[in-house]
């Protein structure tokens, strides 16, 4: 899909707040607002833009602690991997896995109510787990959004 400098505005609009209007987005572009409904609606249909969050404080929800659980498996096979990943993001408690190279294979990034509930879900959905050879755990002590993504790509003309 090819993006011009108005979908990369709207992109970053949207990244910062995806609760602005219809209207706040394009005027803050320069597009009427039936040009900037269509635009943010083709970015959704291409799948450049894949959802919209909300940031929800941790504490609201009894979460009382974040880790980074590096894991290592056994074998680094196709079924293994994927039967790895399925496993993890059916977990309530998985916020974001990351399959990535060097020492270990995986970052899981999990929050949890307490350190009894860390130990429990280490030894209850990690340890157990057969492709699962090591684990090792990293608590958060805070975590900060809001980045947007960078554009790495030359915007065409408008």
């Amino acid at each position: 899909m090819e993006l011009d400098r108005t979908d990369f505005a709207l992109i970053e609009l949207l990244q910062k707040d995806a609760r602005l209007s219809n209207k706040e987005l394009a005027a803050t572009v320069g597009l009427a607002p039936s040009s900037c409904l269509a635009r943010v609606q083709r970015l959704r249909t291409e799948g450049v833009l894949k959802g919209s969050h909300a940031e929800v404080n941790p504490d609201a929800l009894g979460i009382g602690l974040q880790a980074l659980i590096a894991v290592q498996l056994r074998q680094h096979s196709r079924a293994q991997v994927k039967a790895f990943w399925n496993h993890m993001m059916g977990l309530p408690e998985v916020l974001a896995v990351f399959h990535v190279a060097g020492t270990h294979d995986f970052q899981v990034h999990v929050a949890v109510r307490d350190a009894h509930h860390l130990r429990d879900l280490a030894l209850d959905a990690f340890t157990t787990r057969p492709e699962v050879a090591h684990i090792e755990t990293s608590l958060i002590f805070e975590c900060v959004k809001g980045k947007v993504m960078p554009n790495y790509r030359v915007p065409g003309p408008k």
